[in-house]
């Protein structure tokens, strides 16, 4: 005889303990594949925040080179600026002691005033480094600008090298640091015909375009052709060298070199936006 087919119950519970059994299975790899996608998030996010760090770290060291050069820069530009003069006007002083006291006075008063002026630009300077001992701001000096040519030509002048001065255009405000390179462009090379003593006269000429700000320096001496004497090899000094690299932060160009009727030229210029 043959065997009577298993009741419908049965196949059906049959059939859903095995439904279970694949979804059990099912959310067993599923927790498991969650887990895994959850670790490897953990590890994405701990990576990219390793990376996030080691930008902040590079941008931060980036910054503080950049600070640095300016630094290195600003401390070369005030000390190479002033002692210059201050050692002018001191051989002047001693070789008219006996002779002019008068002039004498004069030149030692010159002195006196750069090294005031050294002063100031150093303490203005190292107070952006070192705050207070007691954690308030010290009211500094402001910063170099165009506005303050007129006291650096005097200086000058007054050491022994008359300048000629012409502004063309309409003055602006300008950026802080445009304003600031501008004026260091003008001290380095009026100082620099003061140092190598070979200038008769020098001519400075600023001029305020559109799109731009030109700055010009010339300075007469003996002629290249006569065998004059050049600052260096290629007519710079590590001063000259810092200010080109000062007018690229800016997108201009610096260039500097002896002219053949004699002297030297400094000429810059720095595009700005449009007023």
């Amino acid at each position: 005889m043959m065997q009577n087919p298993r009741p419908l119950g049965t196949v059906v519970l049959v059939i859903t303990i095995w439904l279970l059994v694949l979804a059990c299975l099912a959310a067993v790899t599923l927790a498991a594949a969650l887990v895994r996608a959850r670790r490897a998030h953990a590890r994405a996010l701990e990576e990219r925040g390793w990376l996030l760090e080691r930008e902040r770290e590079s941008a931060a060291q980036n910054a503080v080179d950049a600070e640095r050069a300016r630094i290195a820069h600003d401390l070369h530009d005030i000390v190479s600026h002033n002692v210059s003069v201050m050692v002018i006007q001191a051989g002047a002083a001693r070789h008219v002691l006996a002779t002019e006291p008068a002039d004498a006075e004069a030149a030692l008063l010159a002195v006196e005033a750069a090294g005031r002026d050294t002063m100031a630009e150093l303490r203005h300077l190292l107070g952006l480094l070192a705050p207070s001992s007691d954690g308030s701001a010290e009211e500094l000096a402001p910063q170099p600008s165009l506005s303050r040519l007129s006291p650096l030509i005097d200086r000058i002048a007054f050491a022994g090298l008359p300048v000629d001065v012409r502004i063309s255009g309409e003055p602006r405000p300008l950026p802080a640091g445009v304003d600031v390179t501008a004026y260091r462009i003008i001290q380095e090379a009026l100082t620099n015909a003061l140092k190598h003593g070979d200038g008769v006269k020098a001519e400075v000429t600023v001029r305020y375009a559109d799109n731009a700000l030109r700055v010009e320096v010339l300075n007469s001496g003996p002629s290249v052709l006569a065998g004059g004497r050049s600052p260096g090899p290629d007519g710079e000094g590590r001063g000259l060298l810092g200010l080109r690299q000062r007018v690229a932060v800016y997108g201009g160009d610096l260039d500097a070199r002896r002219r053949l009727g004699g002297g030297f030229r400094v000429r810059a210029k720095i595009p700005l936006e449009r007023p």
